[in-house]
């Protein structure tokens, strides 16, 4: 899995944790801790999908534009992940007689693709509501 994801719901919460909803990408690659310019990409992607949206000029940022409750993580891994929970390499050499060989690659794929159904399931009850929820609660429990 890449990090977009992990990047796009860490910025998110921390949109709807602020009073205003709003923060710079500098506010915000500080709070998660990642370079600006890699954030800027992941807020790119969450603008397009109507996540997120921005105010030019002075006192302007990022804003959040969609309702925490209503954000489910699914949504937010297919829009900066889809895909990337299969690692990218190759089994085996295929050039030889080896029904293994052949086949792994094609099986393989296909227990990640399941792999992946079954995590978007799980992130589809779970909204960035409730991460922020989970985020309050660890602090309390400090």
């Amino acid at each position: 899995m890449n990090s977009e994801f992990t990047i796009a719901v860490h910025s998110l919460v921390y949109l709807a944790s602020k009073p205003d909803r709003m923060a710079t990408s500098d506010m915000i690659a500080h709070n998660v801790n990642t370079h600006p310019s890699r954030v800027r990409k992941v807020l790119s992607i969450l603008r397009k999908h109507g996540y997120i949206a921005t105010k030019e000029g002075v006192g302007g940022g990022f804003y959040l534009k969609c309702s925490p409750e209503q954000a489910s993580l699914d949504e937010i891994y297919r829009a900066t992940s889809i895909g990337s929970i299969k690692p990218s390499w190759c089994s085996g050499n295929v050039e030889e007689d080896c029904k293994i060989a052949c086949n792994m690659a094609e099986v393989m794929d296909h227990i990640f693709c399941e792999a992946e159904q079954h995590l978007l399931s799980y992130l589809q009850c779970m909204t960035i509501s409730k991460v922020l929820e989970r985020v309050l609660a660890a602090e309390q429990q400090k």
